[in-house]
């Protein structure tokens, strides 16, 4: 895996740019407190690096629809590696997969799915079953209350501040 070589000004921008993506070019250099242009030579190279992959409105869909949630233990059938990819393949291509992680441990993937009431989610999963997606079994639960709901990554406590040797800004 590559790592980035980032200085506390390129972090600065990621953090800014992820709390408000319509940030103006110099709200942006003032947050950060860097000039206008050194900053906007930054943000265009973090985005040529593919370090800022997009900006994305965050719509508040509980105000326009009544939607459930569910998150979904998910444990395939068998372990081989075309399973996985058929199985990923087939995630990829639902709308109302929100979210899939392969993880570690007593199952296989954990999903978070919408459908617009218990019936309809019921009807997707049946698909899957069907389809022959090689789903073993699968585990259920309803979200009743959404508690937290962060994007922002915390990348102030992740990036490695034993760093001393940052550059200046340009």
């Amino acid at each position: 895996m590559r790592r980035a070589r980032l200085d506390r000004y390129d972090l600065a921008i990621l953090t800014a740019l992820q709390r408000d993506g319509r940030m103006s070019k110099l709200r942006l250099a003032e947050a950060i407190h860097l000039s206008p242009t050194p900053c906007w030579e930054r943000l265009r190279r973090l985005e040529r690096e593919g370090l800022v992959r997009g900006y994305h409105a965050e719509v508040a869909i509980d105000e326009l629809l009544d939607v459930a949630h569910f998150l979904v233990e998910v444990t395939l059938t068998r372990h081989r590696a075309e399973d996985f990819a058929r199985f990923e393949g087939a995630v990829a291509q639902r709308p109302e997969v929100l979210s899939c992680y392969a993880v570690a441990g007593g199952f296989d993937y954990l999903l978070l799915v919408v459908a617009a009431d218990i019936v309809a989610y019921q009807r997707f999963i049946d698909g899957w079953l069907e389809d022959g997606m090689g789903v073993e079994r699968y585990f259920t639960y309803v979200v009743t209350r959404t508690v937290k709901q962060d994007r922002a990554f915390p990348l102030e406590r992740f990036w490695d501040n034993r760093r001393r040797d940052d550059p200046e800004p340009g």
